[in-house]
């Protein structure tokens, strides 16, 4: 078959054929009158737009059709300011054919759909800006009470947005280019937040570096939890090194919400609504039921008043009163505690110091009349109220899984059942949220990737490679990540691991402060020394992408720090001391361009600590934070006193004076009654693992293990990655956000040189600490850790050097 020739000429030179008739009169005769050259038929002209009369709908009439497309739906909730707001666009834009000719529901849905994208809330308000956005972006679209579709390539095939700053009203997905994708769109994974076009090669599809954004400190999107709207929201003040005062009590009750939240959507504190006498009859006759059981209540310390000798659950924040004594605070008011009595849950299993939010379990006592005013009475002396309460049992808040906060569950494989009550609608880092984005990128994850049984050892692109305390003023330094890299660069090039992540402390000690390790000339040189190692193993620095991390003795902030604790979160190592590392990077992919013709991409990445890696959008994150966090939690713990072994049963003689009853006591009374106990319950209690069986399974479990089990429940329970006083950890008040562990990271890598290395699973959070590179005690020894993105696990590794 010929293909017809496309061969374009100027107009000017066209010829013009011209058709032959049956007609053997000419056809420009005078007598016809007719044109010597046929007359070009024309388009017919295209249909006048259909004309809408605008009406005024009351919002009651578009009731029942917006309940029908936002709440059952898209499980939206619509104010009564959005309702007028919406029936105010449909009148204007659909007309009287709203409902005859089903305008108005298409209009709604293409909101609805839009409003989910921008991460809008879950409660749609008229008042603000981000619904009247949307409505004015899509006005432009509409055309004879209708949604169209421009012509020509479109990215995401749906409607643009109107402007950046539109955008960022919205709430939309950082880094749109410019357009907003439908959910029912099979042109676009609607990734567009990753920088990645849609249409890439196969070859950078399958690489999974391309899904990898880093993410730092000063970059992630601040978001305030609202306990009206129950809802995060963004934060609608700039960010600033020196903001209010008042900023620095909003950082203290933002972690209490969100503490307090995650607690009252957890089982054990929702109390049945189908409670019955049957209930009773379980509390009484199985103790170990109850634990399970029972719902929590807490209670506000201001509501302590009046209500002495009564056992009470408190949740606050421990500081350290004006008067010199262990406080408890909450949003109400604050309490001296007294906890000569107490007992920390689980035992020798978490640290607990001034700073960190706590369960504290006891009973109020009110101050004593005889108590002479004064400091010594702690009546009204920094906000406390009169009395105390002593303390039986102080806990961390639960923790709550990653799933469980985003709403979904992922046992069936899609990832798109919710669990209900989650925030998967919520953007945290400006990747997509995870009901929007997130089923599709597991989905690209297992085909770039491929899931494994985690009992599969890792192996080619997928991996990460972490090493922790890089002591550049050390030898053994330099000629310990000389042997990392080259057990890896001896391997193939489409095996090599995806990322290098190397943590500081760079130097031992603080630079610019008068110690030891010099000033910012020899800091300049230790980087250089670097960059002349790297440059010895050019394939990893073109199969690889590095990102660095600075610790305490890091520039600028060493300088005036001298070693202490500083600002959290800080800033990267200044460019002033990288260049030479670049420069290394920029020619291993000039040399590979030269050799193979084809371009590489290998890059050095100087981020903050903390700094967070994402991983296919919203499918992975993992936070990077290095701080020497164990020593600090042992300096400022608190200490609890040993029970006396004849304490036991004189506090169960209290506990029955106050009207407990013990199941010893009331055994032959209750013998009766717990025959009516179902074998449910007694299957459910026959799982209880048994004291001794506890015993048994930490002996078996190394002092080290112990060590980062407690640790990672400390850290994981409060949610925060400093939970101490600013006085001990300073934090910059407006970016402690990037400090809040909410939801759950799928990973954790905490650098802490006074801890031993382990890799750990906490919640569905695995945490991994790599020590220092060089091991300290054993010479010739160096550990690493290396992470599986396919498997979700790490491993510690270590080799001779």
């Amino acid at each position: 078959m010929n293909q017809p020739n496309l061969t374009r000429t100027t107009p000017l030179f066209n010829t013009t054929s011209i058709p032959s008739h049956a007609n053997s009169i000419p056809s420009s005769s005078p007598a016809f009158g007719t044109p010597a050259h046929p007359i070009r038929q024309q388009d017919p002209p295209a249909p006048s737009k259909r004309s809408i009369l605008p009406i005024l709908l009351p919002p009651a009439t578009l009731r029942p059709v917006a309940f029908r497309t936002f709440t059952k739906k898209h499980n939206l909730t619509l104010t009564s300011s959005a309702l007028q707001t919406l029936a105010t666009f449909i009148g204007k834009h659909c007309g009287s054919g709203w409902r005859g000719d089903g305008l108005a529901e298409g209009v709604l849905e293409e909101i609805a759909k839009v409003w989910k994208k921008s991460g809008g809330a879950v409660i749609v308000e008229g008042d603000g800006n981000d619904l009247k956005t949307i409505l004015r972006n899509l006005e432009s679209s509409m055309s004879g009470g209708r949604l169209v579709q421009h012509n020509g390539p479109s990215r995401q095939g749906a409607f643009p947005l109107a402007s950046k700053r539109d955008k960022m009203e919205m709430g939309t997905l950082e880094g749109r280019r410019g357009q907003l994708g439908r959910e029912d769109s099979q042109d676009s994974f609607g990734i567009s937040a990753l920088d990645v076009e849609d249409g890439v090669n196969d070859n950078l599809s399958q690489d999974p570096r391309q899904w990898i954004k880093v993410i730092g400190a000063f970059e992630q999107p601040r978001l305030l939890y609202s306990v009206a709207k129950k809802h995060f929201e963004i934060s609608g003040t700039a960010p600033s090194l020196l903001p209010d005062p008042s900023h620095k009590t909003h950082l203290f009750r933002h972690r209490y919400n969100l503490i307090h939240q995650r607690l009252l959507r957890n089982d054990s504190f929702q109390a049945s609504t189908t409670a019955s006498s049957r209930t009773t009859l379980l509390q009484r006759s199985s103790s170990s039921f109850v634990t399970t059981q029972h719902a929590y209540k807490l209670t506000p310390i201001a509501n302590l008043l009046g209500r002495s000798a009564s056992g009470h659950l408190l949740l606050g924040l421990l500081t350290i009163s004006p008067t010199g004594n262990l406080a408890l605070n909450d949003l109400t008011g604050s309490i001296t505690l007294d906890t000569h009595l107490a007992k920390p849950i689980p035992e020798d299993g978490a640290w607990f110091t001034p700073g960190m939010i706590v369960l504290v379990d006891g009973v109020y006592e009110e101050e004593s009349s005889a108590a002479a005013p004064g400091l010594e009475g702690d009546g009204g002396v920094g906000g406390l109220i009169g009395g105390k309460f002593i303390a039986f049992s102080i806990g961390g808040p639960p923790c709550e899984r990653r799933e469980v906060t985003l709403g979904i569950n992922l046992n069936n494989g899609d990832g798109n059942s919710s669990t209900g009550g989650g925030f998967g609608w919520v953007d945290f880092l400006g990747v997509g949220s995870e009901r929007a984005s997130g089923p599709m990128m597991r989905g690209l994850e297992q085909t770039v990737l491929g899931r494994h049984p985690v009992q599969t050892t890792g192996e080619g692109k997928g991996r990460m490679v972490i090493m922790g305390e890089m002591n550049l003023d050390s030898v053994k330094t330099v000629q310990a990540l000389k042997k990392v890299l080259g057990i890896y660069a001896a391997e193939a090039a489409d095996q090599m691991p995806m990322a290098v992540v190397l943590m500081g402390n760079f130097v031992q000690y603080a630079v610019m402060a008068g110690g030891g390790s010099g000033g910012s000339i020899e800091y300049k040189e230790y980087f250089d020394s670097l960059a002349s190692a790297l440059s010895e193993y050019p394939a990893m620095l073109q199969a690889a992408t590095f990102i660095f991390v600075p610790g305490d003795n890091d520039p600028w902030a060493s300088a005036f720090s001298a070693g202490a604790a500083t600002l959290l979160p800080r800033k990267a190592v200044p460019e002033l001391f990288t260049s030479r590392i670049k420069r290394a990077f920029a020619a291993a992919n000039a040399e590979a361009e030269k050799s193979t013709g084809k371009k590489t991409d290998g890059e050095a990445i100087w981020m903050t600590n903390p700094a967070r890696l994402t991983l296919f959008g919203p499918a992975q994150e993992i936070v990077l934070f290095r701080d020497d966090i164990s020593a600090r939690l042992r300096r400022n713990a608190i200490h609890f006193q040993p029970l006396a072994p004849d304490a036991a049963p004189d506090m169960e003689e209290s506990d029955d004076a106050g009207g407990i009853e013990s199941p010893a006591t009331n055994e032959e009374q209750e013998a009766s009654e717990s025959m009516e106990i179902d074998q449910v319950v007694e299957a459910a209690e026959s799982h209880i693992p048994s004291v001794k069986g506890n015993e048994a399974a930490k002996s078996d479990v190394s002092s080290d293990m112990v060590t980062a089990r407690k640790l990672v429940k400390t850290i994981l329970d409060q949610g925060y990655l400093s939970p101490f006083p600013l006085s001990t950890r300073p934090v910059l008040w407006d970016y402690a956000g990037a400090l809040q562990l909410y939801p759950l990271p799928t990973a954790l890598v905490m650098v802490d040189p006074e801890a031993p290395p382990f890799a750990v699973t906490y919640e569905g959070c695995h945490v991994m600490n790599p020590g220092p590179l060089v091991s300290r005690g054993r010479r010739g020894v160096v550990k690493w850790m290396e992470y599986d993105t396919k498997t979700r696990r790490g491993k510690v590794r270590e080799t001779m050097f």
